[in-house]
């Protein structure tokens, strides 16, 4: 008897739940989230300056969308206001979570990230509005600096710093979600040119239809995504933009425990929706956001020495360092408040001028900042780029130096406790990385 023909392999066969948590538990991971941002770019980069960049011209400024519901909007609107309000629905749980149960909760712990945060969004605006002072047309952009990539940064710091005090990586993150509340802020406040009362109070009752059912722990996609877009649709057509709805969600959801529950909503939440904002919503944003045509080495020059573009480099470079930097010195130096044993201020300079990368929010307040084909929107992007750039390469050498010291140290230990006989005690002391993973 023959036996039966083995059975054919299917391809790109719907993968296994298995295989789906897998990737998604990879896609949670900073490193990764920077990764894939960073691809993003590079490939909007080079699409941009090709031959096929009038291909990647006409994707970007393809409109899609329902006219009559103000939703007609290219792709990189799309992009910019629709798959951006997830990045801030996560960023706004993740907030939520800070301010319940997290750092945020204690003022004590707060104060220090929370006076850096501030001081590295006062700074770099004001060097701006020095540099460009007299232009009013330029002065419009004076957010830009402000902003802080937290994916970027904290995935720059997952690879230079493994052996870094783990109080630096809290310090970087406390400060990227305050340095995001007030990016919120500042879009809602100052970017918003006409507002449609009618759209924005109809926006309150599915805000607060979705608000009621997570408070009473529903969890049923099918009735909570569609209020979570009908709110943004009404948001978005108010005038204001669309990704402060992402935020306002975010806060909508309880970030204590209920007895009996494992974790949290906010818990929940933001294990669910954060793959889909590291690998879907920012790296296709960067896509349609970074891509920017240099016109050759004379094009990049005069790019960069245009006074909306040195504002920008400054601010992010010199004004987060100097920002953050010194009001956590003058924090230590006139308060009760005092640096760790564990940590050199030198730790915390590189972490400044880590908080320099600004991207992701950076590059959505320069598309707000000016007008669609303005020729200064190509140049904040080439801006936003190189000073982000500028401000990873430096902290990298700088953390990188760190991390030798501490990897030394803790080598050291290990080597005391095992000649001693003691269990090693100090494993992951200097970890960044995150113990619950």
């Amino acid at each position: 008897m023959s036996s039966p023909p083995p059975a054919k392999t299917k391809l790109f066969s719907r993968s296994s739940w298995g295989e789906w948590r897998r990737v998604a538990d990879i896609l949670r991971q900073e490193t990764v989230g920077g990764i894939l941002l960073l691809i993003g770019a590079v490939v909007a980069l080079v699409w941009a300056n090709s031959p096929w960049s009038g291909a990647y011209t006409a994707v970007s400024e393809f409109t899609i969308g329902p006219h009559a519901l103000h939703l007609d909007l290219s792709v990189s609107q799309w992009a910019a206001d629709g798959l951006l309000a997830i990045f801030f629905f996560v960023v706004g749980v993740e907030l939520k979570r800070e301010f319940v149960v997290g750092d945020l909760r204690d003022p004590r712990k707060a104060a220090i990230p929370i006076v850096a945060a501030v001081g590295g969004v006062v700074l770099p605006a004001a060097i701006y509005v020095l540099v460009n002072l007299g232009d009013t047309s330029a002065l419009r952009g004076w957010a830009i600096p402000t902003a802080t990539d937290i994916a970027f940064a904290v995935a720059v710091l997952a690879v230079v710093g493994r052996f870094l005090p783990s109080a630096l990586r809290m310090f970087l993150l406390t400060l990227a979600v305050v340095d995001d509340l007030i990016a919120i802020c500042i879009i809602a406040v100052f970017y918003t040119e006409e507002l449609s009362v009618v759209p924005l109070l109809l926006a309150l009752v599915p805000l607060g239809l979705f608000t009621l059912l997570v408070q009473r722990r529903v969890r049923s996609w099918w009735l909570l995504i569609p209020l979570g877009v009908v709110a943004w649709a009404l948001v978005h057509a108010s005038g204001i933009h669309a990704t402060v709805a992402g935020v306002l969600l975010g806060f909508a959801v309880p970030a204590l425990r209920r007895e009996g529950e494992a974790v949290s909503m906010a818990e929940h939440f933001e294990h669910r929706w954060r793959p889909v904002s590291a690998g879907v919503a920012v790296p296709i944003f960067a896509l349609f956001a970074a891509g920017v045509a240099f016109g050759g080495l004379d094009g990049l020059v005069s790019a960069l020495s245009d006074p909306v573009a040195l504002g920008i480099m400054a601010g992010l470079l010199l004004g987060k360092a100097v920002g953050i930097f010194g009001t956590t010195f003058l924090m230590s130096r006139f308060t009760k408040a005092e640096l760790d044993s564990d940590v050199a201020w030198v730790d915390v300079f590189g972490v400044a001028v880590l908080a320099g990368i600004g991207f992701t929010v950076s590059l959505l307040v320069g598309e707000l900042s000016f007008a669609s084909g303005d020729e200064r929107g190509e140049v904040v992007k080439i801006a936003v780029l190189c000073g982000s750039l500028l401000s990873a390469l430096i902290a990298a050498v700088v953390l990188r130096l760190r991390n030798r010291h501490y990897r030394k140290v803790h080598e050291k230990e290990t080597e005391d406790a095992d000649r001693d006989g003691v269990p090693d005690i100090y494993q992951g002391r200097h970890s960044s990385e995150d113990p619950l993973g």
